[in-house]
């Protein structure tokens, strides 16, 4: 990729997450610190394919930096995934002079971009947003410090009300592939059993860990269960087993949904969109194509998508056998 770069779209894509705004914000104000034009492209690559464009300037993304969701929206789009869509989109996209692409969200979105790129040759640079924090090459995405914030928030409140009543919570938190929410968060807010995909914890054990969670006097307890958990029984379910081995239990379930991916991002969340939305503008402007834009050990690396897209983010071990010790 030789060409000179004048016009950069961006658009966020898939599930929305805390920071996507911020990384707006950041796309737009680096193309004005360069001096190129900034297109927002809206409601992702359904948006592309209609032609749903707006130019930014600086001043356009004022007041951003601290919402939550996205300001271009986003959608998911069945359309794109065929040649024909994706033949539209291009059009559009030369039509307005648009040059070189930034997309904002998870694997979905940047699968739709390495096969664009690989049709069209097309510049694109992706940046990891969702709270899921499921992409491999970035030890954090856009979203997920916030997410486990507001998950610890609302756990340290049901803790309040299952002291005073001696009930055991069940509260399932997002995570369909990845238990990294579950994990971080279970163990900031205390939890006494943390169920994840990627540990088959089994219901014997489970069923052991509450045992010895009574016996040595709690009174109360929270397990935090990520939706995807492969212990083979939903939330629901796994309340009616219990109560079946543990009728003296006053169980409850919160299942705590959508609200995860709210709220304003964190000061964290922030700083990273910052810093990733610069990245990704200036690596274009260098002449780079095909990567995504991440952070390990504070340091902003690019990751090409295919590793992106096809790469596992494996959860962390230690923190699984300090989730064990903690609860003791």
């Amino acid at each position: 990729m030789s060409k000179t770069i004048k016009k950069i779209g961006v658009l966020t894509s898939g599930g929305d997450s805390p920071g996507m705004n911020a990384a707006i914000r950041s796309v737009v104000r680096t193309c004005a610190f360069h001096a190129i034009d900034c297109i927002g492209i809206y409601r992702g690559y359904q948006g592309m394919i209609e032609g749903d464009f707006k130019e930014m300037g600086a001043r356009s993304v004022n007041n951003i930096v601290n919402k939550g969701g996205t300001i271009l929206k986003t959608a998911r789009s069945k359309e794109f995934m065929t040649v024909e869509g994706r033949k539209k989109a291009h059009d559009n996209l030369v039509k307005a002079g648009i040059d070189a692409l930034v997309i904002i969200g998870g694997d979905g979105s940047f699968t739709g971009a390495e096969i664009f790129n690989n049709e069209f040759d097309f510049p694109v640079m992706g940046i990891p947003g969702t709270i899921d924090n499921d992409i491999f090459g970035t030890s954090h995405t856009l979203g997920f410090d916030t997410a486990l914030n507001t998950v610890v928030e609302c756990i340290d409140k049901i803790r309040d009300t299952a002291s005073s009543h001696n009930r055991l919570f069940l509260v399932e938190v997002m995570g369909r592939d990845a238990g990294h929410i579950a994990l971080n968060a279970g163990i900031g807010a205390g939890a006494e059993e943390i169920l994840i995909p990627e540990e088959d914890l089994g219901l014997d054990r489970l069923l052991q860990s509450l045992q010895k969670s009574k016996a040595s006097g709690k009174s109360s307890s929270i397990v935090v269960i990520a939706e995807g958990d492969k212990i083979g029984k939903t939330v629901f379910e796994l309340k009616d087993y219990i109560e079946e081995h543990f009728p003296e239990y006053d169980i409850r379930v919160s299942v705590l949904g959508h609200m995860q991916r709210g709220g304003a991002p964190s000061c964290f969340d922030r700083v990273l969109a910052s810093r990733l939305g610069v990245k990704a503008v200036e690596s274009l402007l260098e002449g780079k194509s095909n990567y995504m834009v991440g952070i390990f050990n504070d340091k902003v690396n690019l990751t090409p998508l295919e590793q992106a897209i096809k790469g596992h983010a494996e959860i962390d071990k230690e923190l699984l056998r300090v989730s064990d010790i903690m609860s003791t």
